[in-house]
């Protein structure tokens, strides 16, 4: 058994390795045995007291785990000992042993492995939410997914082609944009060479994209507020860029634009019965091939700060996943 516990507010290489805490479940929880967790980069955040919660030291930080049902609290329904399963978490993921709330507890798709159900639950289920309750994304519309080859993006696109958008991703680089086509972009827009705006407005006949999937924000939103149509959605997601825009309403009123929040992990306390909705329809579209999870890498927990420095380089697009049995 094993776990990455954060002692202090820090950097990742700040993180030690320990023993997993043998709690028993309580009234409405379940306790799973993990075998892989994913990271992500609000890990980051949490850990240097940076994220919306701050949990009691020591803590693990992680989002997402997947492995098999070891016991169950009282009150618990539609769940046995013994079921493969995916969390998705407020913290505590990387360990080997998890005790979560039943609403962040689900089954895990056929056919899929634990590693890939690891890094399932965050990119998807953001996506998912955002594009098909949020944003109102219908087929035949202009999709326009910033940091397209981040977790979110990627699955963003693949979220926007099965609901029969026309999806337009921008990227940084070639080598970026390649994998923005191979997730199924239909044109990439690559701001390294390119002017979002002027290349956007150029691939839509000067109309605009109808929906704008932003987890990055900064400039490039400020550039896609003016290369939208009119009465688009804007889905804010995240601040990758590391600055949170200020938004110039007079925009919003003037192209009737929705410039709307999607903070995902909220529905777990306002709409839990969406997200089983959300996942169930995740997994359809799964089963039909529609999605397709991409890893880069699968460590051992042990290597927890190699991990973390993966994922901060973004050298290369997927998921990085720590296998909590090496």
């Amino acid at each position: 058994m094993v776990a990455v516990h954060c002692h202090a507010w820090g950097e990742p290489s700040s993180l030690q390795i320990g023993e997993p805490p043998a709690t028993a479940p309580g009234p409405g929880e379940i306790a799973v045995e993990a075998q892989a967790a994913a990271l992500n980069f609000a890990d980051t955040l949490m850990m240097a007291g940076k994220y919306q919660v701050k949990p009691p030291f020591p803590f693990s930080p992680g989002f997402e785990a997947a492995g098999t049902v070891a016991a169950v609290g009282a009150g618990v329904a539609g769940v046995s000992v013994g079921d493969k399963v995916f969390c998705a978490l407020q913290y505590g993921g990387l360990s080997s042993r998890i005790v979560a709330p039943r609403e962040r507890v689900f089954p895990l798709p056929d056919g899929m492995d634990f590693a890939t159900a690891a890094a399932w639950p965050v990119i998807y289920g953001t996506s998912h939410i955002a594009l098909v309750h949020r944003g109102k994304l219908q087929a035949g519309e202009t999709l326009l997914v910033l940091g397209a080859t981040s977790g979110v993006g990627l699955a963003a696109i693949e979220i926007g082609k099965a609901l029969g958008a026309h999806v337009i991703a921008q990227v940084r680089g070639t080598a970026k944009g390649k994998a923005a086509l191979a997730a199924g972009a239909d044109a990439i827009v690559d701001t390294e060479t390119e002017t979002l705006r002027d290349a956007v407005k150029a691939l839509t006949d000067g109309k605009g994209a109808d929906v704008v999937y932003d987890p990055v924000g900064g400039d490039l939103f400020d550039q896609s507020l003016r290369c939208v149509n009119w009465g688009a959605r804007l889905l804010i997601v995240g601040f990758a860029a590391g600055r949170i825009q200020t938004i110039p309403a007079n925009l919003l009123l003037v192209k009737g634009v929705a410039a709307i929040g999607v903070f995902w992990n909220a529905h777990f306390i306002h709409t839990p019965d969406l997200l089983r909705d959300s996942f169930a329809d995740l997994e359809r579209m799964h089963s039909q091939g529609a999605l397709k999870p991409l890893i880069r890498a699968t460590l051992p927990a042990s290597d927890f700060a190699k991990a973390y420095a993966m994922l901060l380089d973004r050298a290369e697009p997927g998921k990085i996943v720590l296998d909590l049995t090496a």
